[in-house]
């Protein structure tokens, strides 16, 4: 039987589309802007007067934006790479040894969740330097190749894994590091998928430790090369071809959240099934 549509409904309904369309608005706007011409740009209408590429020209041929694009990448992938392993093994460990400390060590790192990013971001230069790794791609990785929420959500779903399973692969002779990658890993995947896409955005998006840590334009990433981005000849900052750049820098990661949206939502949601 088809299920009557109530006032309840469509108000809910009607919620739902009002906060889209704030939530777009900001969106579809830029992406009108970077189809403007400078001139057109400062007339504040919404749509474009007359379609002008002259954002994405002068952002291919004047900018260093193809340099900060890969910049973006490569440091986004490595991360994400480095905390898919490292947060997998150490969530492995603490939710299937028991050893002396193990919670104790668990909360320690939780603990550190509390601690806010710009209160660590003087200790990490310091480091940076004594290492020489400013302006380097070492330098903008390290602070968040192992992260804690990423061995908090690891830990919670690696407990879910039947210990009957693990046990099984010991009795066939399997070390703890084959197990690990053959057996626990394969279990968790709505994990690894959230963590993954969590991670890459996270990281496709850092300005604070970026800024901080790169000097030269070579390094630098896309919001920090879209934030320094020079000045036109006369004077006054060409918003449309920032505009452009924001909408290039914006629409991968729209792609890749539609696509894997439903891996976000069950890692997140099933976070907190098992301590």
């Amino acid at each position: 039987m088809k299920e009557k549509y109530t006032i309840g409904k469509f108000i809910i309904h009607l919620i739902l589309i009002a906060g889209i369309v704030i939530v777009a608005f900001p969106f579809i706007w830029m992406i009108m802007s970077s189809l403007k011409s400078l001139t057109d740009f400062y007339d504040f209408s919404f749509l474009p007067k007359s379609i002008d590429l002259s954002g994405y020209i002068y952002t291919f041929e004047e900018t260093g934006f193809l340099r900060w694009y890969l910049n973006s990448f490569i440091v986004a992938v490595v991360v994400t790479v480095s905390n898919i392993i490292f947060c997998s093994l150490i969530g492995y460990t603490l939710a299937k040894f028991r050893f002396f400390g193990a919670r104790g060590i668990f909360i320690l790192i939780l603990s550190t969740m509390m601690i806010p990013t710009e209160m660590l971001v003087i200790p990490w230069y310091v480091l940076s330097s004594d290492m020489q790794w400013v302006d380097s791609y070492w330098g903008i990785m390290f602070p968040g190749m192992m992260e804690a929420f990423g061995i908090f959500l690891m830990r919670q779903f690696m407990g879910n894994v039947p210990d009957d399973i693990l046990d099984a692969a010991r009795i066939d002779g399997m070390g703890e590091f084959k197990i690990w990658w053959r057996v626990a890993m394969p279990q968790v995947k709505p994990a690894i998928s959230a963590l993954a896409i969590i991670t890459f955005l996270g990281n496709w998006n850092a300005y604070l430790w970026p800024v901080i840590v790169t000097s030269t334009a070579e390094m630098r990433t896309l919001p920090v090369g879209i934030s320094l981005y020079g000045t036109s000849d006369a004077g006054g900052i060409q918003w449309n071809t920032i505009m452009a750049m924001s909408t290039l820098t914006v629409i991968p990661m729209i792609i890749v959240f539609l696509i894997f949206q439903r891996q976000i939502v069950e890692g997140i949601a099933l976070t907190g099934t098992k301590g």
